[in-house]
């Protein structure tokens, strides 16, 4: 309807004034006005020079007469508020039924997204940053897909420098040969905490340079484990064979750890790179970008780029010693992903606020650089998750680790869905299969909800709670959905096209028709926030609707709509909170 309203408005202005109009701006009536479709008269003024409420009644009136399915418009300032036949919903409640989907369809022909999420260090498992990291970037790559792009998700995996040698130096010293099995650990754990132990051997360490005259810089500096960890390094990089082994043993610990973590938390990717692998990669681009005149050699032999004309600063691309710094990596594996992937058309890096600096410079630089895809580069930046204990440092071990706080949300649920009482003839199997899709709903939704620019105060027991805005309050929506379907049974009533509509009917479904313009939205503002919120006022009208409207009628045809009409409510549920990974399931 929107876009017949528009196209009627583009010959209407094209005939009458003899102007072209590009945007027509529309919205859904607010409540407190009679109509379904809002449009604002305001920008059309430029067109057609005369009062809002004049040209909104002139507006309304060739409308009305031009498309069957309005019934009514009414002037307010300068909004033309249009009311909507009650058979024109009808109809399309119908044509969706049939489609039985809002997701476009996928060809080749579609563009192709890379999107890269996670992205963790080998030193450490994933930790309640890494877990809104992988829901946003897993979120959006399905919002990206349902709004018709081939989407790819990758990973870059930070398994080198001198952090994974810090883990490496403290098991060789304090280990005793310990591995995953000996100790009970998971991989990434296990590692995790030689990581803490060298730490806290470090900081001893410099305490104790301090109290015998050293002065603290120089203590810092001169460490002993931390020498040995740069040693360590240095033997990496010329390819030692027993530091490789050691190595290699220890990621694969930390993989296996990882895999696990993934699984839980319902994500998983398409390709992995390794900066083990790209780390030296930029080095060639920075020559060409030497011949081209993006960089500029200083005396000492460094690299750097000038964007101080763009507003921003110099910045180092190659150190005096030709080792390479992160953006130069980052230089090189941006374009290794695109010989990868010739036909991608853009790329989304999921990475932390922190690092909003660094992606101006990385995009701006590959546009001086001259490659096209550059301008489709998106960072989708992110705020910092706290808890009411306060900020997390993977060092000191005050993380909250991702495996311990999913194990804590199944627990929640588990404990408030026995006190609820209404599982009986469900299988233990059944029901720990449910204590998992509504901990982990509960943990994907409180976190997708917030826009993802703002920082999150994440609170585990509030999110687990059957209302308001909550994961399991929408999900026991869709369940009770299901159940209204259940005991309507088979129906093969028709539904008349001059059945009339409740009002609380058309608001539904005014929400239901919204929803492929909310994917839209929330595709091109990378923000699975969108959705989220979407779907709360959804199941929020659905709520009132059945509170106020029997559903399971005698009368055939009414009965017949209803149950229609909850069918489609409890698909949207479905496909919304399947774009943010979390399930649906149909009894709670």
């Amino acid at each position: 309807m929107e876009q017949l309203i528009a196209q009627h408005l583009k010959t209407y202005f094209s005939d009458i004034y003899g102007k072209e109009i590009n945007g027509i701006e529309t919205q859904p009536t607010k409540p407190q006005f009679k109509g379904d479709l809002t449009v604002v008269v305001f920008p059309l003024l430029k067109a057609a020079p005369k009062k809002p409420t004049e040209l909104g009644e002139e507006l309304g009136e060739y409308l009305i007469k031009n498309i069957d399915e309005l019934t009514s418009y009414n002037v307010v300032q300068g909004f033309l508020n249009i009311e909507i036949s009650d058979s024109y919903f009808l109809k399309t409640l119908l044509q969706r039924q049939e489609s039985q989907t809002s997701v476009k369809q996928l060809s080749v022909d579609c563009p192709k997204i890379l999107v890269e999420y996670s992205s963790p260090n080998t030193n450490k498992p994933l930790h309640l940053g890494h877990i809104r990291n992988n829901l946003l970037g897993a979120s959006v790559s399905k919002i990206l897909a349902a709004n018709g792009n081939r989407v790819h998700t990758t990973q870059i995996i930070n398994d080198r420098g001198i952090h994974i040698c810090k883990s490496m130096v403290a098991w060789q010293k304090f280990g005793a040969a310990e591995t995953p099995e000996s100790s009970g650990l998971k991989g990434d754990a296990l590692v995790g905490k030689y990581y803490v132990l060298f730490d806290q051997h470090y900081k001893k360490e410099v305490a104790d340079l301090i109290a015998s005259g050293v002065p603290e810089k120089q203590a810092k500096n001169e460490a002993p484990i931390l020498l040995e960890a740069k040693s360590m390094l240095l033997l990496w990089e010329k390819n030692d064979i027993d530091v490789r082994n050691l190595w290699e043993q220890m990621n694969a610990w930390v993989y296996a750890g990882f895999a696990e973590t993934y699984s839980k938390m319902g994500v998983q990717f398409d390709s992995y790179y390794y900066e083990s692998d790209t780390y030296l990669l930029g080095k060639e681009i920075i020559e060409e970008g030497l011949k081209k005149g993006v960089f500029y050699k200083r005396e000492d032999n460094s690299v750097w780029v000038d964007l101080t004309q763009d507003g921003l600063d110099e910045k180092l691309v190659l150190r005096s010693d030709g080792t390479s710094v992160y953006i130069t990596q980052d230089l090189g594996t941006a374009r290794l992903r695109f010989s990868n992937h010739p036909d991608m058309k853009g790329m989304v890096y999921t990475v932390g606020n922190e690092q909003d600096y660094h992606f101006k410079v990385l995009f701006l630089i590959l546009k001086k650089l001259g490659y096209e895809w550059a301008e489709q580069l998106h960072h989708l930046s992110y705020g910092m998750v706290d808890l009411p204990s306060g900020k997390m440092k993977s060092r000191e071990g005050t993380v909250v680790d991702a495996d311990a706080l999913m194990t804590e949300m199944h627990d929640t649920a588990k404990q408030i869905s026995q006190e609820l009482g209404k599982l009986d003839g469900l299988s233990e199997v059944e029901k720990e299969s449910l204590y998992h899709s509504i901990g982990m709903g509960a943990l994907k939704y409180y976190i997708l909800k917030v826009d993802p620019k703002k920082r999150i105060l994440f609170d585990p027991k509030a999110s687990v709670d059957f209302t308001g805005n909550t994961g399991p309050f929408i999900q026991y929506t869709h369940a009770r959905i299901q159940s209204i379907l259940q005991k309507a049974g088979d129906n093969n009533s028709s539904i008349s096209p001059s059945y009339a509509l409740h009002p609380k009917e058309k608001e539904v479904l005014k929400t239901v028709f919204q929803y492929p313009s909310v994917i839209d939205t929330a595709a091109k503002q990378y923000s699975p926030a969108i959705i989220a919120n979407y779907v709360y006022e959804l199941v929020k009208q659905f709520n009132s609707y059945y509170q106020e409207v029997p559903i399971l009628v005698d009368a055939a045809e009414t009965r017949t709509f209803r149950v229609v009409l909850c069918g489609q409510v409890g698909a949207v549920i479905r496909e919304a909170l399947g774009l943010m990974g979390i399930d649906a399931p149909n009894r709670m």
